[in-house]
């Protein structure tokens, strides 16, 4: 893996604040191209500190797209993943609190809950974080298999955000389970704004989503995306598959600055935040 951008003479990790990386960690400098640690990845992605104290919440989406716009191929990510990408996914879930994510997906790609990493312990202990992320899932309907290991066996428990007038049995069956049901919109659905300020409040400032992307398109519609970890994976598909971001559109396109820009066998990790 090689640092593209930015391109300096200095070898200390940047955070996108200007503060040195993660315990002072260094990242590799620009056209070094090597396998980073995870603790290298750690200090590239390091969350921006926003205040010790009542730290305002930072979301933040990681996705994979193809060169010809697919964000999947036969309804799944993996197959226009690579081993670098896993790494980084991997690592952007070590420093999150939660990882938030759509009722579709956690069908259609099997999810199971966060694991703890050894390589990221000590780096989750001194963020005063869990041994793993939480992970939520968006549902308006709570249509979901409740005996799947993500609701069973998690390491901390599996939050569930839902609307005010989802159905009392549902949310009685995810609560018997062992969820955390978690209101999030006045209707049948989840407001995002709403579901950042909910996740906040519980203390998880540090967010991730990773889709899918009809989730995604409404956290880019609602306006509470800050951050874009995009995967341009060097593939073709054609086809029909979804981009990253469906559902409504925005009046005004949405414009991020490049943050930082990462290579790896062809596969390019851009790093985009809002201004």
């Amino acid at each position: 893996m090689r640092r593209l951008f930015p391109v300096t003479d200095e070898t200390a990790a940047q955070t996108p604040d200007g503060a040195h990386g993660a315990g002072g960690t260094s990242v590799p400098g620009a056209l070094v191209d090597r396998e980073w640690t995870f603790a290298e990845l750690a200090a590239a992605y390091a969350y921006p500190e926003r205040g010790a104290a009542g730290r305002e919440p930072w979301l933040r989406a990681n996705m994979v797209a193809t060169l010809d716009g697919a964000a999947q191929h036969e309804g799944r990510s993996q197959p226009i993943s690579s081993a670098a990408d896993m790494r980084i996914f991997g690592t952007l879930r070590a420093l999150a609190d939660v990882v938030v994510v759509g009722a579709e997906t956690v069908r259609q790609e099997g999810y199971r809950p966060a694991r703890a990493r050894a390589e990221f312990a000590a780096l989750r202990e001194a963020a005063g974080q869990g041994p793993a992320p939480a992970i939520a899932v968006v549902t308006a309907s709570l249509q979901l298999d409740f005996s799947l290991p993500l609701f069973t066996s998690p390491l901390v428990p599996t939050l569930v955000l839902t609307g005010a007038a989802a159905a009392p049995e549902r949310i009685a069956a995810a609560e018997k389970a062992g969820a955390t049901v978690v209101i999030a919109g006045d209707g049948v659905g989840v407001d995002p704004a709403r579901a950042v300020r909910a996740l906040a409040e519980l203390g998880h400032t540090r967010l991730l989503t990773e889709g899918g992307p009809r989730l995604l398109g409404q956290m880019v519609a609602s306006g509470v995306l800050d951050e874009m970890c995009l995967t341009v994976s060097p593939m073709l598909t054609a086809g029909d598959a979804q981009r990253i971001a469906g559902g409504p559109s925005v009046a005004v396109p949405q414009r991020l600055t490049l943050a930082s820009l990462l290579e790896d066998d062809g596969f390019l990790f851009g790093r985009y935040r809002r201004p």
